[in-house]
């Protein structure tokens, strides 16, 4: 096995993949082959950027862990590093379950994986990554943490408090991913909202968002989660004036039942999410909204579930996600309530919003057939290329459908006439002498 190779294996959300590519560039320049795959154990080291937010994804963080605690056992691989989330959370747990794990780090600790390494960290590449996925998008995460104080989630216990990048150290890395090929860059933080507070005083996203699209250096620039409470109205006038800025809002609500967010503990209510919501409605009528909600935190009541899905069919959400209640050690919810809804109570829930959200999500793209969009080719697979619109985000949204057959080239832009659509996808061909 080459002694100098590294596998770096990321789990967990897009934030993770940041600090992966970011690893791996120091890494990179300090000498070592550096590769990003799951399934790779042909590596002298293998270091696994774990997630540890909720049940299964830590489920799959360890099941990932001992998959090549085999490989170093059977000798396919020669040293086992785990950081990230997983690790800065059950960091003593994990050394004493699994000891065949060289070392644990926690999350940003760079340093101590480089000096593991024979390396220090060099503050002149902290704005360099290697990406890991297409080259024509790519993630720019503005801040680390989050002060927000949610009952059900233990991002602030893992991550620590909100801490803003500058605007100039972003930039810095926005023109270095331009330079790289990418032609769409997707924010993304804890809370995209919150951007500034601590930094600058002040919310800093809508002057974050004026220079990328002053700057052209994208066609596209996409926003991720944007908290509800203090909401930056001033991003929608950017949106409306900027075409580079995606006119798709992802605004994570949880629940819209006054007594459910108080147990939350969200500091919004169902009155001002009514008013938010109708505002971006009325000043972008075709932006894209997209939600999440959770079904089951404790001491939700069937009436304030119904409430819930009540309000999903009447407002119609153009992507929405919902997930089961994971209870979380050390979160408020685990140490103050019960975990009081069964859990195939929970899973009910959840089929049935995601039914509903099913035929919405049928009636909209139905609408859309003999329209014509542009779109993104993100690859070809089998007899079709997967593109997605301005209103879809990769990974978690729809894609638009091509044949494989059509003169395409992944990474451009194409005009594409829908022609046909299913629940969660389009499918579309190309208009004659459509732009590239």
């Amino acid at each position: 096995m080459p002694k100098n190779k590294i596998n770096i294996v990321t789990l967990g959300c897009s934030k993770n993949v940041v600090d992966s590519e970011k690893l791996m560039r120091q890494l990179g320049a300090g000498g070592f082959k550096v590769v990003h795959d799951p399934e790779d154990t042909s590596s002298g080291t293998v270091i696994i950027n774990t997630c540890g937010f909720i049940h299964d994804a830590k489920e799959e963080s360890i099941d990932t862990i001992l998959r090549f605690v085999k490989a170093r056992q059977t000798g396919d691989i020669e040293n086992l590093y785990v950081m990230g989330c997983l690790a800065e959370r059950y960091m003593h747990e994990l050394k004493q379950e699994i000891p065949e794990v060289k070392q644990y780090f926690g999350v940003n600790n760079f340093s101590g994986i480089l000096k593991e390494m024979g390396l220090s960290l060099r503050d002149d590449l902290l704005t360099e990554r290697m990406l890991t996925g297409p080259d024509h998008y790519a993630y720019l995460k503005i801040s680390e943490g989050c002060d927000r104080k949610c009952a059900f989630c233990a991002i602030p216990l893992i991550r620590g408090k909100y801490t803003s990048r500058p605007v100039n150290d972003l930039m810095n890395e926005a023109e270095k991913l331009a330079s790289a090929g990418v032609k769409e860059l997707i924010l993304i933080a804890q809370d995209l909202s919150y951007y500034g507070l601590d930094l600058y005083r002040k919310q800093a996203l809508p002057e974050l968002v004026m220079q990328l699209s002053n700057s052209n250096l994208f066609e596209w620039v996409r926003l991720h989660y944007l908290y509800p409470s203090n909401f930056p109205k001033e991003i929608i006038k950017i949106m409306q004036d900027n075409k580079n800025i995606c006119s798709y809002i992802d605004i994570p609500l949880q629940h819209i039942s006054d007594s459910m967010l108080k147990l939350m503990k969200r500091s919004h209510g169902r009155k001002e999410t009514l008013s938010l919501l109708d505002y971006i409605r009325k000043e972008i009528p075709t932006a894209t909204i997209r939600t999440t909600f959770i079904a089951g935190h404790p001491g939700e009541k069937e009436s304030d579930y119904v409430e819930l899905r009540d309000f999903i069919q009447e407002f119609r959400f153009d992507r929405l996600g919902v997930f089961s209640y994971s209870h979380e050690e050390d979160t408020y919810s685990y140490s103050k309530y019960k975990d009081d809804v069964p859990e195939e109570t929970k899973q009910s829930r959840v089929d049935e919003l995601m039914a509903i959200q099913q035929d919405i999500s049928a009636g909209i793209n139905r609408s859309k057939i003999g329209t014509v969009v542009k779109v993104l080719i993100d690859r070809k697979e089998g007899d079709y290329f997967a593109a997605r619109t301005e209103f879809d985000s990769p990974e978690v949204d729809q894609e638009v459908l091509i044949s494989s057959e059509s003169k395409l080239t992944v990474g451009n832009f194409y005009d594409i006439e829908i022609t046909d659509a299913t629940e969660f996808d389009l499918f579309g061909k190309p208009v004659l002498g459509a732009r590239c």
